[in-house]
């Protein structure tokens, strides 16, 4: 299994040494809100590499691979590096809202909640709709990660920028939100501590962003 692991991580680490130009000329987020660049170019000028996003790619991986089986792990960890190239967000900004809403059910791609959310990333209906998919996009796990960011998106508009508080914004209001925000630091914690078990970054990289607490 640990071999498996390893082969997995290592392709997807693979897939995403592509142009990086060219997903960024794609990226549905980017293309939806222009206004953003200045946001994301300050962001990127504090350190936010691609080595740092890579690294997050395995611990992922395991994380996702306590819930689903290894190849659909490790297809849902690309998607978080995928998605958030040129947004203001890491892979597991994105990685840990998936296991908060739908990591007690596999996350299933079919996931749906007594309220009527979609989808890995639990989007509603109205809300896919707003950033331009249908609610059957939602069972395509890469739409759904890429409504999933614009929604996060729009949540970081809200909060003014608080990137914590878009994520619990991102549930929703009130106790259910409270209780959400707690599971989904728990995970959270659970894929910094997948991160601990590997190499540490070189120091000429500078401090690891990872541990800034949203």
């Amino acid at each position: 299994m640990k071999k498996q692991f390893i082969l997995f991580a290592t392709a997807a680490l693979c897939a995403m040494s592509c142009d990086q130009s060219q997903i960024r000329q794609t990226n549905p987020a980017m293309m939806a809100n222009p206004e953003l660049e200045k946001e994301i170019r300050r962001v990127m000028g504090n350190g936010m590499h691609l080595d740092e996003r890579r690294r997050q790619i395995p611990a992922i991986t395991a994380a996702f691979a306590k819930r689903t089986d290894l190849q659909r792990a490790s297809r849902l960890a690309s998607l978080c590096y995928l998605k958030t190239i040129d947004t203001p967000f890491m892979p597991l900004d994105i990685a840990e809202i998936a296991l908060a809403e739908t990591g007690s059910h596999g996350l299933s791609a079919k996931a749906v909640s007594y309220k009527g959310a979609l989808g890995v990333w639990q989007l509603m209906p109205n809300r896919a709709k707003s950033h331009g998919y249908s609610p059957e996009d939602m069972e395509n796990d890469e739409k759904c990660a890429e409504a999933a960011v614009l929604e996060l998106l729009s949540k970081m508009r809200m909060a003014k920028g608080d990137l914590k508080k878009a994520k619990k914004l991102y549930c929703g209001i009130g106790p259910q939100a409270d209780v959400y925000e707690e599971r989904r630091i728990g995970f959270r914690r659970e894929i910094l501590r997948e991160m601990m078990k590997l190499p540490p970054m070189r120091a000429e990289n500078g401090p690891d962003p990872l541990l800034r607490p949203s």
